[in-house]
């Protein structure tokens, strides 16, 4: 395998840190200026990845976790599973993120992280995915349209620090 190549692969135990510092700088980058600065700063790799390890391995399956490794190293994350109406989980599917290091935004790897995702998907019998992303996000709204993605018209805001900040919901259907 050539060194440069990348591979996309389930996420392992060890891999915890590296996910918690990508999701992390992923949110501090992306959603500057679109979220509150004090919610950004106030975020710990060290919290995230504890959580991420706490989670690891529980559950019933349903809901896979995805890294995308470069030269030995992990360079994105991705995590889908059942769509969650509420707290109720539904036969489609949902994207709930795709976080890549932000040194390597525009080079492929969310797209292979994502492309792997919708076929994970489609192979486990989902017909539709769904995602939500913040609405001023224009970067990762053209990122998930170029993949087929459309809105479809629901928002909900999401609150960071008391402050609203409205969410749209994507879907795509799922090619069987």
């Amino acid at each position: 395998m050539d060194d440069d190549r990348l591979l996309i692969r389930p996420m392992a135990l060890a891999d915890c840190d590296r996910v918690a510092g990508i999701r992390v700088r992923g949110w501090q980058s992306a959603y500057r200026g679109l979220i509150p600065q004090s919610y950004l700063d106030a975020m710990s790799v060290a919290r995230d990845a504890e959580r991420h390890r706490s989670r690891f391995g529980q559950g019933d399956g349903s809901v896979a976790n995805l890294v995308a490794e470069q030269d030995g190293e992990v360079m994105g994350w991705a995590c889908h599973g059942p769509y969650r109406d509420g707290e109720v989980r539904t036969a489609d599917a949902e994207l709930y993120a795709v976080y890549v290091d932000p040194r390597r935004y525009g080079t492929g790897i969310g797209h292979a992280l994502l492309l792997e995702t919708l076929r994970n998907r489609t192979a486990a019998g989902h017909a539709r995915m769904y995602l939500w992303v913040l609405k001023d996000n224009t970067r990762a709204r053209r990122f998930y349209e170029r993949a087929g993605f459309q809105a479809d018209g629901t928002e909900e805001p999401f609150e960071a620090d008391g402050v609203p900040v409205p969410e749209v919901r994507y879907t795509r259907p799922l090619d069987a």
